[in-house]
């Protein structure tokens, strides 16, 4: 990535994500721990049209190739042993194994939505969703455990539908790091075993659910250091980062929404919230993507290209 690429991506990126973070820590921009030492909380448990009118038929998401798979994702005991003498030598939301923007030369964008869960919110936006669906545009939506469980009929809903990809966020949405580091005050995972289980937890229940694997993980804030991304991938999936912050953590107003996703340039992949209803996000993006259907622009899901 250029100079000018990473350095538009951590501007951006200044208070990303404080959506997913509790309502009792603020919804103001906070800065990530540069060095934070491990947390001391209890492990997780294992486990187009240019007149503006619909998109091109989305085809469902297809399961995994098995081809392409490994012959089976690495156990817990392997990732451990693979790891866990090793030192993570990157951190933070750009770092070896994070996708940041779609393939080079590709035209389209993709909008992904998170859905947090647990202290950092698990409501519904119900406006959100049917804004994409009136204008026929797909989207990758990353779903942490916590969320499902308090949504089963929504979440069954949007797996069902085929604009929508289910990705994985994670069991209890902590950042991704072998040594426990944070992100905007949530600790994160602290040991390889802890990266399993944050990542494993959450993708054996999709994998229930949905019936094949899921194909892309964000963790909780997006955050990860260069040994985290290693076992994602062991674990069969491809870390989703991103180019534009649509909603900074879902605390931006309607029209900042709005200028944020219209300016995205062709490539990038836009994160937003899904968990926060009444907020900017809705109506934002609700505004912003007539326009760029009408100059011409294709929304993707991730796996459309990816």
């Amino acid at each position: 990535m250029s100079v000018s690429r990473r350095a538009l991506l951590m501007g951006v990126a200044g208070g990303a994500l404080v959506g997913c973070r509790s309502r009792a820590a603020g919804t103001g921009p906070a800065s990530p721990s540069a060095s934070a030492p491990p947390s001391t909380e209890p492990s997780a448990e294992p486990l187009a049209t240019p007149s503006g009118g619909p998109t091109e038929a989305v085809a469902p998401t297809p399961a995994p190739d098995p081809a392409k798979q490994p012959p089976h994702p690495a156990t817990r005991a392997e990732v451990v042993e693979r790891y866990g003498a090793l030192a993570p030598a990157e951190w933070g939301l750009d770092v070896s194994g994070v996708i940041t923007e779609l393939p080079e030369g590709e035209s389209a964008m993709a909008l992904t939505f998170d859905a947090c869960g647990g202290p950092g919110g698990s409501g519904y936006d119900a406006d959100l969703i049917d804004a994409l669906r009136a204008h026929g545009v797909p989207a990758t939506l990353f779903l942490n455990a916590r969320w499902i469980d308090a949504n089963p009929d929504e979440f069954e809903q949007l797996a069902a539908d085929p604009l929508f990809e289910i990705g994985n966020h994670g069991t209890v949405h902590r950042p991704l790091s072998v040594t426990g580091r944070s992100a905007y005050g949530i600790a994160g995972t602290r040991g390889v075993g802890e990266v399993y289980d944050e990542v494993a937890g959450n993708a054996e229940k999709l994998t229930g659910l949905l019936g094949h694997p899921p194909r892309f993980f964000r963790s909780g804030t997006a955050h990860y250091d260069d040994v985290a991304t290693r076992v994602v991938a062991d674990l069969g999936q491809r870390v989703a980062g991103f180019t534009v912050n649509g909603d900074d953590g879902a605390t931006l107003r309607s029209a900042e929404v709005r200028r944020e996703v219209a300016s995205a340039p062709p490539g990038a992949i836009v994160i937003g919230h899904m968990n926060r209803p009444g907020g900017g996000t809705a109506p934002g993006v609700a505004a912003a993507v007539p326009g760029l259907l009408a100059a011409g622009r294709r929304f993707v899901r991730l796996s459309d290209v990816l």
